[in-house]
């Protein structure tokens, strides 16, 4: 059952805040035509509010029909058009202030099968939608998870170890908490400027890890000190670097070289890769418990989902539920069940391969088009062999703060590698932009090639 929080100290009546949150989750598809609401009382139950104000929240979205009322059976969702969405490209849109990476496209989405999926959840297993799931997930989805891992991705994993979580900020302070702030953090640099917030606000020592063309520098990685080392290695953010197997083995040897080291591998948007084989896990690796796994379904599926997991290892999973037992799991019921029946009946792989398909083609455009321009000559391109972004290097005299602007005005998600740096920026960065093509559409790209030709002939 959805929850909406609705705040008591607000000006705006509990039946009016309510009436919004469903008003656009019926707008925005979240809630699909046909779909049957909760009764008033399951639902004000569930919000802890009184049935009246459910009811007249109810009420006035029949009154604009928005539901259908059923005699003895309840209120239903009626069917709407979509409707024609503005033209934004014209409009200014100021540089993102912490660039983040991009997730699919909203129209990717598999609303109907989600749905489908969801009636399922309610009819035949009502009864434990009432009832707090474990405190680290219902085994339905955890077990759905290590089915999902063996077969994509070639690992072997204990479903016990699995946490669940509301999203991978929730499980960052959940694995700081257990491994403990005393520990020395390194991050790679450059590398996702929230994951640096989230360690630093939780008040750890962190430490900036430099990268070569391999992935974490092995010297960097000993003079900063860290025995906790957070990595993207199947392709890093913003580079793309892919760690290949010879680094690894140099960082198994790493952590094994001492007994309180450990590795966190961030496996974030694994999913898309374009070229080659899938890249084993770090994990996969792991002969001695060291290595902690995490993923999560926001980029593969929806942010809305905040649906990510963690996999511990036993030691760690021991420790977790004697020191941080105590924590309830935050991911609902009811998206846990429907989550595991959709990896379960095969739905995730296919929804993934549609989307890699989908992405590989807008890319595989994206880069003939570049190449074909007056760019070609005056441009590098990198890490273009997975994920939904690529590193451009441009040969401009503008400031990336320019460049970002104008890519921004333009409906273009990029954004200078400077931004990802801790330290200064150095000289060789200066028009090096990591571009985010998922909200883009093929018709788009030339515009965009035009864009960027301006910026390398401009003064």
């Amino acid at each position: 059952m959805r929850t909406y929080v609705l705040d008591p100290a607000s000006k705006t009546p509990l039946y009016e805040q309510l009436y919004r949150a469903l008003k656009e989750d019926l707008l925005s598809g979240a809630i699909a035509g046909g779909e049957r609401l909760p009764s008033k009382r399951a639902l004000a139950e569930h919000l802890n509010v009184s049935r009246i104000t459910v009811e007249n929240a109810y009420h006035q979205l029949l009154a604009e029909g928005y539901l259908v009322s059923r005699p003895r059976s309840g209120y239903y969702a009626e069917a709407l058009e979509a409707m024609p969405r503005p033209r934004t490209a014209g409009m200014a849109r100021p540089a993102a202030a912490a660039p983040t990476p991009p997730p699919p496209s909203a129209g990717q989405f598999p609303y109907s099968i989600w749905a489908k999926l969801m009636r399922g959840v309610l009819l035949d297993r009502h009864d434990q939608l009432l009832l707090p799931p474990p405190n680290t997930g219902l085994p339905d989805l955890r077990q759905a998870i290590a089915d999902m891992l063996r077969r994509s991705r070639g690992m072997e994993v204990n479903p016990d170890c699995i946490v669940i979580g509301a999203g991978a900020e929730y499980l960052y302070n959940i694995l700081i908490q257990l491994l403990g702030r005393e520990n020395t953090f390194g991050l790679e640099n450059p590398g996702h400027r929230k994951l640096r917030q989230v360690y630093e606000a939780n008040g750890v020592a962190v430490r900036p890890v430099t990268l070569d063309s391999s992935g974490v520098e092995m010297a960097s990685l000993t003079a900063s000190g860290a025995n906790v080392l957070h990595i993207s290695p199947s392709h890093q953010y913003p580079t793309g670097i892919v760690t290949p197997i010879g680094r690894r083995r140099q960082l198994m040897a790493w952590l094994g070289s001492r007994p309180d080291r450990w590795l966190v591998e961030d496996d974030y948007d694994s999913e898309f890769r374009f070229a080659g084989k899938v890249i084993p896990t770090m994990f996969s690796m792991d002969a001695i418990g060291r290595v902690i796994y995490m993923n999560t379904f926001s980029k593969t599926i929806t942010p809305a989902l905040r649906i990510s997991y963690m996999i511990l290892p036993e030691v760690l999973m021991d420790r977790y539920q004697r020191l941080l037992g105590f924590y309830s799991c935050t991911v609902p019921s009811f998206e846990q069940l429907t989550l595991a029946r959709f990896l379960d009946e095969g739905y995730f792989e296919k929804h993934v391969s549609r989307m890699r398909r989908h992405y590989r083609l807008l890319r595989d455009q994206f880069l003939t088009l570049l190449r074909q321009s007056p760019l070609a000559g005056r441009m590098e391109i990198q890490g273009q062999e997975a994920g939904l972004h690529f590193l451009l290097k441009l040969d401009t005299a503008l400031p990336d703060e320019t460049v970002e602007r104008r890519l921004a005005d333009a409906g273009v998600r990029a954004a200078g590698l400077s931004r990802f740096k801790t330290g200064p920026a150095a000289e060789a960065d200066r028009g090096r932009v990591v571009i985010s093509y998922s909200d883009l559409a093929e018709a788009d790209l030339p515009r965009v090639i035009r864009l960027l030709e301006g910026l390398v002939q401009a003064e």
